[in-house]
């Protein structure tokens, strides 16, 4: 089964690195897309979104990323991201609160309301909420325990 080389980094640091990449899911400026191996070259923008990352072991990787760039090469894919946090790194209760926060300044008027970061922040912490949330409702995969002989 052929992979790719996936890196995800950002200012602060490297979040993923790993060769054993089957298919990423990524949401861009023009829709959703799914990244294969041999993919074609693709340099574009990424929306606040989930990332999904399946590794040919079987297991799935879920992200959320705030923005940024993806730039798909022949040997290696990497995306540069503002921010980027594993779906276990997300504080719900954090996120809760940028949404009302937004929402409240959505609601607000006057100039001094700045309705771009506003939205941008909106949809970041709503990236975020999902990610939480679909973590929640996808049961944790285990392996087959063995069973155990009782005398």
């Amino acid at each position: 089964m052929p992979t790719m080389n996936l890196e995800i980094v950002t200012a602060e640091r490297q979040v993923f690195a790993s060769d054993d990449v089957i298919t990423l899911i990524a949401e861009g400026t023009e829709g959703q897309m799914a990244i294969l191996p041999r993919h074609a070259p693709l340099v574009t923008m990424l929306e606040p979104a989930e990332l999904i990352i399946r590794r040919a072991s079987g297991d799935e990787i879920s992200m959320v990323i705030t923005g940024g760039f993806i730039e798909v090469k022949s040997e290696k894919t990497v995306i540069l991201a503002d921010a980027c946090e594993r779906s276990d790194e997300i504080d719900l209760q954090r996120a809760e609160a940028a949404k009302r926060r937004a929402e409240e300044r959505l609601k607000a008027s006057g100039p001094e309301i700045d309705r771009a970061r506003a939205e941008a922040a909106l949809r970041r912490s709503i990236a975020r909420l999902r990610v939480v949330e679909k973590r929640r409702k996808t049961p944790v995969r285990r392996p087959p325990s063995n069973p155990t002989s009782q005398n």
